[in-house]
């Protein structure tokens, strides 16, 4: 059975390794996942007391920027390290659903601002937001953990491997 492609090549990694972006990412990514987890809990408890609507809403419209942050300092990313901003072969599919998380969000703020849902719809909203951005999050772990194997793997060297 052949081995898949790495998701990064030797000149992929190096240019990973080297941009400050990737440091950026590091940093992002903890810090937006929790705003999800303190915000879905603000959203939960609105939903089911209806105390804090405000709190809730300040922190959706918190992740959402976030969001919005990453997902531009993201595309910088994966233009320094595989030369296309959005949709490189190594991270299509987590970009195609990325859009889908962009779109709910950005649908979010737009009920917000433009009053077209009520209160309940729009934290309804923001869950499936929210869900939508826990699916994404879990492919770009596993996407990260498949390369990390595969890096171990390539570093035994082959008269070891049974």
């Amino acid at each position: 059975m052949a081995e898949p492609r790495p998701l990064y090549s030797p000149e992929e990694r190096r240019r990973r390794d080297q941009s400050p972006w990737t440091v950026v990412q590091g940093i992002l990514a903890p810090v937006q996942f929790a705003v999800f987890l303190a915000s879905t809990a603000l959203v939960v408890r609105f939903l089911l007391t209806g105390q804090d609507e405000g709190l809730a809403t300040a922190s959706i419209v918190l992740k959402t920027l976030l969001l919005y942050t990453i997902m531009v300092t993201g595309s910088i990313w994966e233009k320094a390290v595989f030369g296309r901003y959005l949709f490189a072969p190594a991270f299509f599919w987590e970009d195609v659903f990325s859009m889908l998380v962009l779109a709910l969000h950005t649908a979010y703020l737009i009920g917000l601002l433009g009053g077209m849902l009520s209160v309940t719809e729009l934290m309804l909203l923001a869950l499936a937001a929210y869900l939508a951005y826990l699916i994404n999050a879990i492919q770009f772990l596993l996407k990260l953990r498949a390369a990390r194997l595969q890096q171990a793997r390539q570093a035994i060297p082959q008269g070891l491997i049974a």
